[in-house]
C-alpha cells in the first residue's frame, strides 16, 4: 500500500484550476468585484454556506493513504491526492461557492509535500473556523510493517531519500505527532491489506455510503469472432438450442420473443437458471466484500446474436434487486451478420 511521489488529481475537470485563481486572488471573487478587498475580519473562506463533506487523509509514509483515497474515490468522493496545506485552504473556499458542485471530498496531504506540510495543523484550523469541519483520518502502521513495504516496493522515504528506511520512518514520527492528536479517526494498517483497510474505512467512516455497488458489465460476444480480452468470467451457452438453424428465427436476435421462447424451451435453459443464479448470488457479494467495484461477465454462443443475448438479459433481471450490484448489459456482436 504505497504512497504516490507527485501530485495527483483523482477527478477530471476545471476544480483545481479555479482552486489556483482563488489561492492567487486571495479572496471571494464576488468580494473583489465589488470593492477589491476583503472586508475586514471577514474568514478566508467567507461566502453562501453550503454543507461539504471533507475529508483530510494524513499518516505515515506506507501506512497506506493511496488505498485509503481509493476508498472514497469509490464513493463518489472528489479526490486529490499530495496536495499542499495551503493548497487545501484554496480548495475549501471553492466548495464553499455554490456553483462549486463538490459536496463531497478527500484530500491526502504528508510529508511529500515537504517545509510546507508543518502548515496543515494550522489550515486545518482554519478550515473549521470557517465552518467546513474536515474530519481527519490518520494511518499508521509499525516500523517493522513499514521498512518492509519500503523494501517491497523499493521506494524511497520522503524525509531520508539518501539514507536508511528507518531513520525517514522516525524522522517522520516527530513530524506528524501533532496531526495525530488532531485526528478524528486513527487506523493502524499493520496487519491489514488493501482490501481490508477499504472495507474498514467504509465502515468506520464512510457509512452507508461506502457501501458501493459492484459495477457489473454483462457482456455478449460470439466465439467466431473472437472472445472478449476484458472478461473476469466467461460463460459458454453453446450448449443451448441454436436459432441460427431455424431460418424464420435467423435474422432475429436474442431480444425477440421468438428466439428467447426457442432459446429457453424445455428443461435444459431451466436447469441451467436453476444453477447459474444461486452461483452468481453467492459469488456476486463476496466479490463486494472483497473491495471488488467493477466486474465484468462475458456470455458467448456462436455468433453472440441469439443464445448469449438472452442469457444475458436474463441474468440482468435477476440481478436488478440486488442493492450491491449494478448491471448493465452491452450485446458486442448482435449487429453483426
Amino acid at each position: 500500500m504505497g504512497d504516490r511521489e507527485k501530485i495527483e488529481t483523482r477527478q477530471p475537470g476545471r476544480a483545481e484550476e479555479e482552486a489556483r485563481a482563488a489561492s492567487s486572488d486571495g479572496g471571494d471573487p464576488d468580494t473583489d468585484a465589488r470593492d477589491g478587498t476583503e472586508p475586514s475580519g471577514a474568514s478566508p473562506f467567507s461566502g453562501p454556506g453550503r454543507d461539504v463533506d471533507l475529508v483530510v487523509i494524513t499518516g505515515y509514509s506506507g501506512a497506506g493513504k493511496s488505498e485509503a483515497i481509493a476508498a472514497f474515490e469509490d464513493s463518489g468522493y472528489f479526490c486529490v491526492d499530495n496536495l499542499p496545506p495551503r493548497m487545501i485552504s484554496a480548495l475549501g473556499e471553492l466548495f464553499q461557492h455554490e456553483g462549486s458542485g463538490v459536496r463531497r471530498a478527500a484530500i491526502v496531504s504528508d510529508v511529500r509535500g515537504g517545509d510546507y506540510f508543518r502548515d496543515l495543523v494550522a489550515v486545518l484550523d482554519e478550515l473549521e473556523t470557517a465552518g467546513l469541519h474536515p474530519r481527519v483520518l490518520f494511518l499508521e502502521a509499525s516500523e517493522e510493517t513499514l521498512v518492509d513495504r519500503f523494501k517491497e516496493t523499493r521506494r524511497r522515504h520522503p524525509l531520508a531519500p539518501d539514507g536508511r528506511i528507518i531513520d525517514g520512518i522516525r524522522a517522520e514520527r516527530g513530524v506528524l505527532g501533532p496531526l495525530r492528536e488532531r485526528a478524528d479517526l486513527v487506523m493502524d494498517t499493520s496487519d491489514l491489506t488493501g482490501a481490508m483497510l477499504r472495507r474498514r474505512i467504509a465502515t468506520e467512516m464512510l457509512g452507508t455510503r461506502g457501501q458501493a455497488k459492484l459495477a457489473l458489465t454483462i457482456l455478449t460476444f460470439g466465439f467466431k469472432n473472437g472472445p472478449p480480452r476484458d472478461a473476469d468470467l466467461v460463460l459458454d451457452v453453446r450448449f443451448l438450442p441454436n436459432p441460427h438453424y431455424r431460418e424464420d428465427l435467423r435474422p432475429l436476435t436474442g431480444r425477440d420473443p421468438q428466439v428467447v421462447e426457442h432459446v429457453e424451451a424445455g428443461d435444459l435453459a431451466r436447469d441451467f437458471y436453476n444453477r447459474l443464479f444461486p452461483l452468481l448470488d453467492f459469488l456476486l457479494p463476496a466479490y463486494v466484500a472483497e473491495g471488488k467495484t467493477h466486474m465484468t461477465i462475458a456470455v458467448g454462443c456462436t455468433g453472440g446474436r441469439h443464445r448469449s443475448v438472452t442469457i444475458a438479459d436474463r441474468m440482468a433481471r435477476h440481478l436488478a434487486s440486488h442493492e450491491d450490484v449494478q448491471p448493465r448489459v452491452v450485446h458486442r456482436d448482435v449487429d453483426l451478420t
